[in-house]
C-alpha cells in the first residue's frame, strides 16, 4: 500500500511552510506531506494523488483563501478523497462557520490560528485524526482472512468477534467468491472445518472457539498476576471508565470481557449525545480509545473468557472463567451490562446467526446493500441500528411495539428517522412467526390483531433488556429480573451483613460493586455507565480503606 498522503493548504506562503514543516517533522516517516497555496491547485493534487491510488489521509486546509474557501475546498474534496479527515484551520471570527461545517461537510476538526507550540496545540489533534483513519483504513497485506458461508451462525460469530475487536478481516464466501473456493481447496477443508481462519501467522484455524481465535491473534486470555486490588467483570463504557480510574491511581486492575470492548455501546453506530463529541462518535471508537487510555496506565484485559462464578474467600473474591481458571482480587467490580431479549417467536431460534441478529454491529450493515431489512425495537440502539442500515438497504422497516418513538427514544434520532426516505416506521407491530430453510425468509407480523407474511432475509432484535447476573449466585441480591441491588436499597430491604451502611454502588456481599446498565435503577445512558464506573473506584478505595 502507497504511503498515505497528508495535504496542507493555505494561500500565505509562509503559514503553508510552517504547517508542511511541522506535519513532515512529526509525520514524515509514515506519511507523505504534501502541500498546496490555493484551492484550486490542492484538487489538482488530489486528482493526482487518487490516479495513483494513493490514499489520502488528512487534509489540512485554511477557511479564508482567495477564490475558494476551505470549507468549499473540503466541500468538493470528498470526490477525490472520500475518506480524508477533514482539519480547518480558522480565525476565532470563524467558529461560528466552523461549527455549521461539522453538519454540512463533515468536518472533522477545527483548529484556531496559530498553533504554537505544534506538541501542544496541533499535533495531538492530528494524532487523533490520523489513529481514526487508520483504523477505518487499515493495511491489507495482513488482514485475516474467514471463509464459510454466507448464513453460517458461527462465522457470524466470528466475523462479530473480529470487527468488535478491531482486528482487520477480509470476508470470502464459498458459495459465491472463486477465492473463497480456493483457499478451501488449499486447505482441504470440508463442511465440518468451515468457518476456516487464515491468520498471518500460524495454522489454518478450522471451526474455531473465539479463545482459540484470539490466542492465535494474540490477545490476551489468561490474567497475569495471582491477586489483584481490583477485577472488573465486563467491558462496556462502566467497565472500561473503572479500569482507567483504578488503573491511573496505582490499583492493580485487570478486566474480564467475554466477547470484546465496549458492550452494547460498542456496538452502536453512532453516539451522538456523547459530552465533548459535536459529531458524535462510533461505539466501536469509544472503546477504543478507552482501552488503549486504560492500557496506557497499566490495566490488564482478559478477552474471550466468559465468567460462571464467584466465591469469597476471606478478604478475596475469586471470579471463576469458563472451562478452567480464576481470578482473585480484594474487590470487585460487576459491569456486565445487559443483553437483548430473545422473542418468543416459533422457529426463531433454529434461524439465529442465520439472518436473525440481537444486536448489530456497524459493519454488519454493508451485507444488506441493496435488500430489504426489518429492526425490532424502538429505543435508542434500534433507532442508530436503523440509520445505519438504511446507508445500505434499500429499504429498512422499523416495528415498534408501542403507539409512537417518541416515547422511548431519543428526540435527534426520531427526526433523522423521519427524515429518511427509505426507512419505514410501523407501530403496533409485532413478530409473530417466522420461516426459513437453512435462514430466514420470511416473518409473519401482527397489526391490530391481523396478520400478514412478508418476505424477509434480515432481521435485527433491539428489544428489551436482561441483565447477565445469574452466575452471581445467592450471596449477591437481585431483583427478579436479574438488576443487582446495591447501597441505600439494601438496608431497605434488610439484607446488608455489616454494621456499617453499605456504599453507594455496593451489593449484598461487601468489597463487590455494581456500574451501569447491569445496576438497579441505572439510566441505562452511555454517559451515566461511565461515570458509575469512575464512582465505583472511590468506593473501592473507601472499601479497600476499611482492612
Amino acid at each position: 500500500m502507497s504511503k498515505p498522503a497528508i495535504l496542507t493548504v493555505d494561500d500565505d506562503p509562509m503559514v503553508s511552510a510552517a504547517i508542511s514543516r511541522d506535519l513532515r517533522r512529526r509525520y514524515g516517516d509514515d506519511y507523505f506531506v504534501v502541500k498546496a497555496t490555493s484551492g484550486d491547485q490542492a484538487l489538482a493534487v488530489l486528482t493526482k494523488l487518487a490516479l495513483r491510488n494513493q490514499p489520502i489521509a488528512l487534509i489540512a486546509t485554511d477557511q479564508r483563501m482567495p477564490g475558494m474557501t476551505g470549507i468549499e475546498l473540503l466541500e468538493r474534496a470528498r470526490d477525490q478523497a472520500p475518506t480524508a479527515k477533514y482539519l480547518l484551520l480558522t480565525a476565532y471570527a470563524d467558529t461560528d462557520v466552523a461549527i455549521k461545517a461539522i453538519n454540512d461537510i463533515g468536518l472533522d476538526y477545527y483548529l484556531l490560528k496559530p498553533w504554537d507550540p505544534p506538541e501542544d496545540q496541533l499535533f495531538p489533534v492530528v494524532d487523533d485524526l490520523l489513529g481514526d483513519w487508520r483504523q477505518a483504513n487499515p493495511e491489507h497485506t495482513s488482514d485475516v482472512r474467514v471463509i464459510g458461508n454466507r448464513w453460517s451462525d458461527r462465522a457470524h460469530d466470528i466475523k462479530t468477534f473480529l470487527a468488535r475487536n478491531h482486528v482487520p478481516y477480509r470476508w470470502y464466501d464459498v458459495e459465491r467468491d472463486a477465492e473463497g473456493q480456493r483457499l478451501r481447496e488449499l486447505a482441504s477443508a470440508s463442511d465440518v472445518d468451515l468457518p476456516l481462519v487464515l491468520v498471518p501467522e500460524g495454522d489454518a484455524l478450522r471451526s474455531p472457539s473465539t479463545v482459540d481465535l484470539a490466542s492465535a491473534l494474540g490477545l490476551r486470555t489468561r490474567a497475569e498476576q495471582p491477586l489483584y486490588d481490583v477485577c472488573i467483570v465486563g467491558g462496556g463504557p462502566a467497565g472500561l471508565a473503572a479500569a482507567v480510574y483504578a488503573a491511573s491511581e496505582g490499583l492493580s486492575t485487570v478486566i474480564v470481557e467475554r466477547e470484546a470492548p465496549g458492550g452494547q455501546a460498542g456496538m452502536s453506530a453512532a453516539i451522538e449525545n456523547y459530552l465533548g463529541f459535536p459529531r458524535g462518535l462510533t461505539g466501536s471508537d469509544l472503546a477504543a480509545r478507552a482501552v488503549a487510555q486504560a492500557s496506557r496506565f497499566g490495566a490488564e484485559m482478559v478477552l474471550a473468557r466468559s465468567v460462571v462464578g464467584l466465591e469469597s474467600r476471606g478478604p478475596v473474591h475469586a471470579v471463576l472463567l469458563e472451562g478452567s481458571g480464576e481470578i482473585e482480587a480484594r474487590s470487585l467490580i460487576v459491569s456486565t451490562g445487559v443483553s437483548y431479549r430473545t422473542l418468543d417467536v416459533e422457529g426463531l431460534a433454529d434461524l439465529t446467526g442465520r439472518g436473525v441478529y440481537y444486536g448489530a454491529t456497524a459493519s454488519e450493515a454493508s451485507q444488506c446493500q441493496g435488500e430489504e431489512v426489518y429492526v425490532v425495537g424502538a429505543a435508542n440502539s434500534a433507532g442508530q441500528a436503523a440509520l445505519n442500515l438504511a446507508r445500505y438497504a434499500k429499504r429498512v422497516v422499523l416495528l415498534v411495539r408501542g403507539d409512537t418513538l417518541v416515547t422511548s427514544m431519543s428526540r435527534y434520532l426520531v427526526d433523522k428517522i423521519s427524515a429518511a426516505r427509505n426507512i419505514e416506521v410501523r407501530c403496533r407491530t409485532q413478530v409473530v412467526g417466522c420461516r426459513g430453510d437453512g435462514h430466514l425468509e420470511a416473518l409473519t407480523l401482527r397489526t391490530f390483531e391481523q396478520s400478514e407474511e412478508v418476505p424477509a432475509s434480515w432481521l435485527f432484535v433491539f428489544a428489551g433488556a436482561s441483565p447477565r447476573t445469574e452466575w452471581l449466585g445467592d450471596s449477591v441480591v437481585r431483583d427478579e429480573r436479574g438488576f443487582i441491588v446495591t447501597g441505600p436499597d439494601l438496608v431497605l430491604s434488610g439484607v446488608w451483613p455489616l454494621a456499617r451502611p453499605p456504599f453507594a454502588l455496593e451489593t449484598s456481599l461487601p468489597g463487590v460493586f455494581a456500574a451501569g446498565d447491569v445496576r438497579l435503577d441505572s439510566m441505562k445512558r452511555v454517559a451515566s455507565a461511565v461515570g458509575e464506573g469512575a464512582m465505583s473506584v472511590y468506593l473501592v478505595h473507601r472499601y479497600l480503606a476499611t482492612f
